[in-house]
């Protein structure tokens, strides 16, 4: 058994583990969005009660120290796949109930929670599974593949769905062909990953440290981070710098969806699935890359403002489109293409500042704790911002977009940050 991990190369198993990290995310956080609002949930509710799916994300690092404590990363890996497969299947058959909208967050919430949990183990386990050198040459083909379970997921089954909203003529028909198909995917990876993931030899419950110890060692860390330097404005710029973004992207997808009379673009979900699922992701990964480069030259400091502009100036496509409503679906594809390119250019940015905040001591639980400051500031702007359009109407709503942007500013204005963070070492 303890072969295995020679006998098999990473490329067996490190690709298919990060798409299966990819997928319950995307259908918990997007998917979830495009099926309740294609089944006739209204923007408030839709956006307040997805808003609440983040939570397993903001508080994981709660209970991340009791992973190392309790069994193996490897079982940890198979049984949330398994938890999520079931959870995938269940969202399928609850679709068509009276009583679906209730029924069908309750299992998205605990497979948020199963995703969250098997996000945490899977992290983990790379380290393990992979020496130093393959964990570098490795760190590449996870985000893409990560990023393919985003493109699989927000683009190519959201256009199942309405390929099959087209030709069934049911809607909650389709949606549950859709989730079936995506618990059967979930379900072979994870019988999948059962053979193929290696066996470390470190991957091992901690079973001389007590829970009571850990928990101390956990207290610790928590208090060293609200003791670094430049705390405060930190966390302030973790929760505000997406605060535009965080209600943008909630309100993207019900406005490219609702019709021309009611303000949207009266896109079917087919389209949907190509704007945003495709071309958008392009972008954000074009974007993305882009942005990695510009600061492996220069450094963050140097990049830091433009980055802002980047992130904060295209959300302006919206506020054209709310006016505009064109017809043709290229302008469309355009301004989500401009949008999403310059959120990945800038959302480099943020990622590095969290990087460069956490390092030194405790540096892996410290940027947990980043990341869990990360999803709550997409959290909360995000449960409001179907209130706030259903109250303002799109335009209106896409204005108070680029009003929010200036919260992006001011508290970019107040980082410190080494000059010499980010930059290419000189030989």
């Amino acid at each position: 058994m303890n072969n295995r991990i020679k006998k098999l190369s990473p490329w067996a198993w490190v690709p298919s583990l990060y798409f299966a990290q990819g997928l319950p995310y995307v259908a918990v956080m997007t998917i979830s969005v495009i099926m309740y609002k294609r089944l006739g949930v209204g923007n408030a509710e839709l956006a307040f009660y997805t808003g609440w799916l983040n939570l397993p994300w903001v508080i994981k690092p709660l209970w991340s120290p009791f992973i190392d404590l309790i069994k193996t990363k490897r079982w940890w890996i198979i049984t949330t796949q398994l938890l999520i497969g079931a959870g995938l299947a269940g969202i399928a058959f609850t679709i068509p109930t009276d009583y679906f909208f209730q029924l069908t967050l309750a299992v998205f919430w605990l497979m948020a929670f199963s995703s969250a949990t098997h996000d945490i183990a899977a992290d983990g386990f790379y380290m393990l599974g992979l020496d130093t050198h393959e964990q570098s040459f490795f760190v590449g083909i996870r985000s893409t593949f990560y990023r393919i379970a985003t493109i699989a997921g927000q683009g190519l089954l959201i256009m199942l769905a309405g390929r099959l909203e087209t030709y069934t003529g049911n809607i909650p028909y389709a949606w549950f062909i859709t989730f079936f198909i995506l618990a059967g995917i979930f379900l072979m990876l994870c019988a999948y990953h059962a053979y193929a993931l290696p066996t470390p030899p470190n991957d091992r419950p901690a079973a001389d440290v007590s829970s009571g110890k850990l928990m101390q060692e956990f207290v610790n860390t928590f208090i060293s981070f609200f003791k670094k330097e430049g705390a405060g404005v930190a966390i302030l710029f973790m929760l505000l710098y997406r605060f535009p973004e965080a209600q943008l992207g909630k309100m993207a997808i019900p406005f490219l969806v609702d019709p021309i009379a009611e303000g949207g673009l009266g896109l079917t979900t087919e389209e949907v699935g190509f704007v945003q699922g495709t071309v958008g992701i392009i972008g954000l990964t074009l974007g993305g890359i882009l942005g990695g480069i510009a600061v492996s030259e220069h450094g963050l400091k140097r990049w830091l403002w433009p980055m802002v502009w980047a992130i904060s100036l295209p959300d302006f496509v919206y506020v054209y489109l709310s006016y505009v409503q064109p017809e043709s679906l290229w302008p469309v594809n355009l301004c989500v293409f401009i949008e999403q390119f310059g959120y990945g250019f800038g959302f480099t940015a943020y990622m590095l500042f969290l990087i460069y905040f956490a390092d030194g001591e405790h540096k892996t639980a410290h940027y947990a704790i980043c990341t869990a400051f990360m999803a709550l500031g997409m959290m909360l702007p995000g449960m409001a911002a179907g209130w706030l359009q259903e109250l303002m109407g799109y335009q209106y709503f896409f204005l108070w977009i680029m009003v929010c942007c200036s919260i992006t500013f001011l508290v970019t204005a107040y980082l410190k940050i080494d000059p010499e963070f980010g930059k290419k070492k000189s030989s």
